[in-house]
Protein backbone atom coordinates (compact mmCIF):
# COMPACT_ATOMS: atom_id res chain seq x y z
CA UNK A 1 0.00 0.00 0.00
CA UNK A 2 1.41 3.39 -0.97
CA UNK A 3 0.69 6.43 1.17
CA UNK A 4 1.51 9.91 -0.10
CA UNK A 5 1.71 13.12 1.85
CA UNK A 6 2.66 16.59 0.72
CA UNK A 7 2.96 19.96 2.40
CA UNK A 8 3.95 23.45 1.32
CA UNK A 9 7.25 24.94 2.48
CA UNK A 10 8.42 28.48 3.09
CA UNK A 11 9.97 28.31 -0.39
CA UNK A 12 6.47 27.83 -1.80
CA UNK A 13 7.52 24.38 -3.01
CA UNK A 14 5.48 21.38 -2.05
CA UNK A 15 7.46 18.61 -0.35
CA UNK A 16 6.79 14.97 -1.26
CA UNK A 17 6.68 11.94 1.02
CA UNK A 18 5.55 8.41 0.18
CA UNK A 19 5.61 5.06 1.95
CA UNK A 20 6.56 2.00 -0.10
CA UNK A 21 7.50 -1.64 0.56
CA UNK A 22 11.14 -2.27 1.45
CA UNK A 23 11.86 -4.00 -1.86
CA UNK A 24 14.25 -3.46 -4.75
CA UNK A 25 11.38 -2.09 -6.89
CA UNK A 26 11.08 0.91 -4.57
CA UNK A 27 14.34 2.33 -5.95
CA UNK A 28 12.68 2.84 -9.34
CA UNK A 29 9.57 4.36 -7.77
CA UNK A 30 11.72 6.72 -5.67
CA UNK A 31 13.68 7.84 -8.75
CA UNK A 32 10.36 8.62 -10.42
CA UNK A 33 9.22 10.67 -7.43
CA UNK A 34 12.46 12.67 -7.51
CA UNK A 35 12.09 13.35 -11.23
CA UNK A 36 8.45 14.37 -10.78
CA UNK A 37 9.29 16.73 -7.91
CA UNK A 38 12.19 18.30 -9.83
CA UNK A 39 9.96 18.84 -12.87
CA UNK A 40 7.25 20.43 -10.69
CA UNK A 41 9.85 22.74 -9.17
CA UNK A 42 11.29 23.72 -12.57
CA UNK A 43 14.69 22.18 -11.87
CA UNK A 44 16.89 21.08 -14.74
CA UNK A 45 17.28 17.54 -16.05
CA UNK A 46 20.86 17.31 -14.78
CA UNK A 47 19.75 18.14 -11.23
CA UNK A 48 16.88 15.66 -11.50
CA UNK A 49 19.08 12.83 -12.75
CA UNK A 50 21.79 13.46 -10.15
CA UNK A 51 19.19 13.54 -7.38
CA UNK A 52 17.45 10.42 -8.74
CA UNK A 53 20.75 8.52 -8.70
CA UNK A 54 21.50 9.60 -5.12
CA UNK A 55 17.98 8.62 -4.03
CA UNK A 56 18.33 5.25 -5.70
CA UNK A 57 21.48 4.56 -3.70
CA UNK A 58 19.80 5.61 -0.43
CA UNK A 59 16.88 3.27 -1.13
CA UNK A 60 19.13 0.38 -2.13
CA UNK A 61 21.15 0.82 1.05
CA UNK A 62 17.96 0.67 3.15
CA UNK A 63 16.61 -2.34 1.23
CA UNK A 64 19.88 -4.24 1.72
CA UNK A 65 20.71 -3.28 5.29
CA UNK A 66 17.58 -2.24 7.19
CA UNK A 67 14.59 -4.18 8.45
CA UNK A 68 10.86 -3.71 8.47
CA UNK A 69 8.28 -3.97 5.73
CA UNK A 70 8.29 -0.40 4.47
CA UNK A 71 10.37 2.69 3.73
CA UNK A 72 9.39 6.35 3.76
CA UNK A 73 10.73 8.23 0.71
CA UNK A 74 11.07 12.01 1.15
CA UNK A 75 11.88 14.63 -1.51
CA UNK A 76 11.93 18.21 -0.33
CA UNK A 77 13.19 21.65 -1.29
CA UNK A 78 13.97 23.41 2.01
CA UNK A 79 15.41 26.45 0.21
CA UNK A 80 15.30 27.70 -3.37
CA UNK A 81 18.85 26.49 -3.97
CA UNK A 82 18.68 23.20 -1.98
CA UNK A 83 17.27 19.73 -2.61
CA UNK A 84 16.75 17.28 0.28
CA UNK A 85 16.35 13.53 -0.21
CA UNK A 86 15.69 11.05 2.59
CA UNK A 87 14.72 7.49 3.38
CA UNK A 88 13.22 6.50 6.74
CA UNK A 89 13.54 2.86 7.76
CA UNK A 90 12.80 0.86 10.89
CA UNK A 91 16.36 -0.12 11.84
CA UNK A 92 18.11 2.48 13.98
CA UNK A 93 20.74 -0.08 15.03
CA UNK A 94 22.35 -0.25 11.58
CA UNK A 95 23.65 3.18 10.65
CA UNK A 96 25.16 3.98 7.24
CA UNK A 97 28.94 4.05 7.01
CA UNK A 98 31.29 4.68 4.11
CA UNK A 99 33.20 1.56 3.20
CA UNK A 100 36.33 0.97 1.21
CA UNK A 101 35.36 -1.95 -1.04
CA UNK A 102 38.03 -3.97 -2.75
CA UNK A 103 38.33 -4.20 -6.50
CA UNK A 104 36.54 -7.57 -6.61
CA UNK A 105 33.69 -6.55 -4.27
CA UNK A 106 30.31 -6.37 -5.98
CA UNK A 107 28.75 -3.99 -3.45
CA UNK A 108 29.70 -1.34 -0.92
CA UNK A 109 29.93 1.63 -3.27
CA UNK A 110 26.47 3.19 -2.84
CA UNK A 111 27.34 5.63 -0.07
CA UNK A 112 30.58 6.52 -1.82
CA UNK A 113 28.44 7.60 -4.76
CA UNK A 114 26.06 9.54 -2.48
CA UNK A 115 29.10 11.23 -0.92
CA UNK A 116 30.27 12.35 -4.38
CA UNK A 117 26.84 13.47 -5.64
CA UNK A 118 25.61 15.29 -2.52
CA UNK A 119 26.98 18.39 -0.84
CA UNK A 120 26.41 16.66 2.47
CA UNK A 121 24.70 13.54 3.76
CA UNK A 122 24.09 11.78 7.03
CA UNK A 123 21.51 10.11 9.22
CA UNK A 124 19.27 10.93 12.17
CA UNK A 125 17.90 8.52 14.74
CA UNK A 126 14.17 9.03 15.25
CA UNK A 127 11.85 8.24 18.13
CA UNK A 128 12.52 8.38 21.87
CA UNK A 129 16.06 9.55 22.65
CA UNK A 130 16.88 6.53 24.82
CA UNK A 131 15.37 4.04 22.44
CA UNK A 132 15.07 5.26 18.84
CA UNK A 133 12.81 3.15 16.64
CA UNK A 134 13.60 4.52 13.17
CA UNK A 135 16.40 6.14 11.22
CA UNK A 136 16.39 8.76 8.48
CA UNK A 137 19.25 8.65 5.97
CA UNK A 138 19.45 11.84 3.97
CA UNK A 139 21.40 13.73 1.34
CA UNK A 140 21.33 17.41 0.48
CA UNK A 141 22.48 18.97 -2.77
CA UNK A 142 22.27 22.12 -4.84
CA UNK A 143 19.05 22.63 -6.77
CA UNK A 144 19.89 24.21 -10.11
CA UNK A 145 17.12 25.38 -12.49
Amino acid sequence: MMMTASRARATGCQGYSETHPRTNETASVARGLVRTACAAWGLGDETAETAALAMSELVTNAVNHARGHSLRVIVDRPANDRLYLAIVDMDPSRVPMLRAPGGDDTDGRGLILVDVLADRWGYDLLGPARRPNRKRCWAEMKAAP
